[in-house]
């Protein structure tokens, strides 16, 4: 009876421990506002994009303010503007209204398309431009990502010989979400 009575005082130490949350965010929350900076280039064609330069390579610097929903997961729609300042021999702005339609592949990846229309500028003279293509975007922290994104450029030109892409417009950008 004494050997029985010792295992049974030797019992585990109770020690207390927070208990772990029941539910835990998703990953990055891709809706809402967001607003971010870019670089990169705009190419043209021998063709040409109205107040772009002809058959040039330009750097471009700019910026986009935009908004995102989740229809249905994993789909993505969102609405942006962009604007970018086109440096080279010809000096211009470039303005876009995009509409983006996309896919979250994982909590911290999207890939989208976008098409809308714009503007270009240049010494007080304004023409129309549209644009078509797409990008991927990666989240880096909780409100940061950089995005990676390509856009067909074209003009609204009935000219003989003019191509549905004049040009194209590659950037690299940061955007923060609020």
């Amino acid at each position: 009876a004494a050997l029985l009575v010792g295992g049974a005082q030797a019992a585990d130490l109770i020690i207390p421990t927070t208990p772990q949350p029941i539910y835990e965010a998703a990953g990055f929350d891709w809706e809402g506002l967001y607003a971010g900076v870019n670089v990169g280039g705009v190419f043209t064609s021998t063709n040409g994009l109205n107040n772009l330069a002809t058959n040039q390579s330009q750097v471009s610097v700019g910026g986009a303010v935009g908004v995102n929903f989740i229809a249905y997961d994993p789909i993505l729609l969102g609405l942006e503007v962009q604007g970018d300042y086109v440096f080279g021999d010809n000096d211009a702005g470039v303005f876009l209204a995009l509409a983006r339609v996309g896919a979250v592949v994982t909590d911290q990846v999207v890939v989208y398309a976008a098409g809308g229309v714009g503007l270009t500028t240049r010494s007080n003279t304004t023409e129309s431009i549209y644009a078509l293509g797409g990008g991927v975007e990666v989240a880096v922290t909780d409100a940061v990502s950089v995005r990676g994104e390509v856009l067909g450029l074209g003009d609204f030109s009935n000219t003989a010989g003019d191509q549905f892409f004049d040009g194209a417009k590659a950037t690299v950008g940061v955007f923060y979400h609020f």
